[in-house]
Order: C-alpha cells, then sequence, then structure tokens
C-alpha cells in the first residue's frame, strides 16, 4: 500500500478532513484524530485502535503491526508498515479507528 492509498481511504470515510500535527498528515473526524502518515517514519502510518483491537492485529500480523512509542501505543495507538499491507487489510481498520474516533468524540459532548 502506498501513503496516497492510505490517504484516499480515510478521506472516504464520512466527515474527514485531512490536517496536520506535528508535522505529519492526519486525518480527523470531528476533531478527533483517528489516522496519521509519516511517523514514525515516511514508511509508516498509524490507525488509533483501541488495546483490545490493537492485541489482534499485531497477535496477526506482527511484521506489519506494532505499537506506537510510549502511553500512545499502550492505549491503541497502533503503527502500519505501509509496503506490508494491502488496502483491502487496511480499510476495515481505518474504519475501525474512524468508528473509535467518532464513538470518543459523541461521549464527550
Amino acid at each position: 500500500m502506498t501513503a496516497n492509498q492510505f490517504r484516499k481511504l480515510a478521506l472516504n470515510l464520512p466527515g474527514v478532513v485531512e490536517s496536520a500535527h506535528v508535522h505529519h498528515p492526519d486525518f480527523r473526524v470531528g476533531k478527533k484524530i483517528f489516522a496519521t502518515l509519516g511517523y514514525p517514519d515516511d514508511d509508516c502510518g498509524m490507525v488509533g485502535l483501541t488495546p483490545d483491537q490493537q492485541a489482534e492485529v499485531l497477535d496477526a500480523e506482527p511484521e506489519t503491526f506494532r505499537p506506537a512509542a510510549g502511553a500512545w501505543g499502550r492505549r491503541g495507538s497502533t503503527v502500519v508498515v505501509l509496503a506490508a499491507t494491502t488496502a483491502a487489510r487496511m480499510r476495515p481498520l481505518l474504519r475501525q479507528a474512524w468508528a473509535n474516533a467518532t464513538a470518543s468524540a459523541s461521549r464527550r459532548r
């Protein structure tokens, strides 16, 4: 998968806008970031999963996914090596991260 494919999948979800955070493109719904590109390097992206969702993908594909550094990773932020995955694999994970962000935003209201 390429960064542009990741971007297109993220932007096809309802209500998503592209912005930037710490000099990396990010994808937000309701002002909540659910995915980024270029973290920790240009070959990677990140999706905001729950810790349980993260554990499932780490167990299934440890060569493709790993926790983000520090507390973010412990809370479910998951790095994806873009070249090691496909659009078909990332589509449901991006949708899940999007759903996590929308649920989080609605709980804050």
